[in-house]
């Protein structure tokens, strides 16, 4: 399960970076890095988490023209992002030269190719407010779906979606569409901001690829702890 867990480092304090990484660098294999992470310590961040032997999940919802988005998708990838995700409503053509210029920077930095995410909804926003901001005539999970499907035909690799979608998300894209599940909360912890949201158990067994959890493991007394005890709910524990 240490593969599967992915710790959001949502943090813009470098020495807590640092600590919460040295503790759990044997435990996890998976962080998470944000404009807070970014904003902090710059690209630089990518060499400190390789040194520890993480795996990097680039969480910078990348959303702009095709070129651009291809551009900063390209560069990350020279950098030795593992992961990197950009707003599925962006659109095909968007997500499409996402995936093509990937594949020629890892190509070109001899590079793994990193695996490319479309963010479907947030898991802070529920039914209501999906339909107050929105306006759409589809409901909440019928958009996941949607935006899932044009993820899989735009050639990315899967979605980031709440684990109350994936089922559907499953049964429209396929079992090898890779499904990233944030909105993770142990029974333990405060839910925060979240809204569509599930225990780590409950997101496993519903068949999540990978789960992001944050907060209830950075902000622990003791984050090593927080994740081992994450890790034990994942394993049905």
């Amino acid at each position: 399960m240490k593969n599967r867990l992915i710790v959001a480092l949502d943090t813009d304090d470098g020495g807590e970076i640092d600590w919460i990484t040295e503790d759990l660098k044997d435990t996890v294999s998976w962080v998470k890095i944000g404009f807070q992470a970014i904003a902090t310590l710059g690209t630089e961040i990518f060499i400190r988490m390789h040194e520890r032997k993480f795996q990097c999940f680039l969480d910078l919802k990348f959303h702009d023209i095709p070129n651009t988005v291809a551009r900063d998708v390209g560069t990350m990838t020279e950098h030795g992002a593992s992961m990197i995700n950009m707003h599925a409503s962006g659109g095909i053509e968007m997500m499409q030269a996402a995936r093509k210029r990937a594949n020629a920077a890892a190509k070109s930095a001899k590079k793994k190719t990193p695996i490319l995410l479309g963010v479907t909804i947030l898991t802070s926003m529920d039914e209501d407010r999906f339909q107050s901001n929105f306006g759409s005539e589809r409901k909440i999970t019928d958009q996941v779906v949607y935006l899932a499907e044009q993820a899989k035909e735009a050639g990315l690799d899967g979605v980031v979606a709440s684990p109350l979608e994936i089922e559907p998300i499953r049964k429209a894209c396929g079992d090898k569409f890779l499904i990233v599940t944030p909105g993770i909360r142990p029974t333990w912890s405060d839910v925060g901001d979240q809204r569509r949201f599930t225990t780590p158990s409950e997101a496993i067994s519903m068949g999540a690829d990978y789960i992001v959890v944050g907060r209830p493991i950075i902000k622990a007394n003791d984050p090593l702890e927080a994740a081992e005890r994450i890790l034990d709910e994942m394993k049905g524990k």
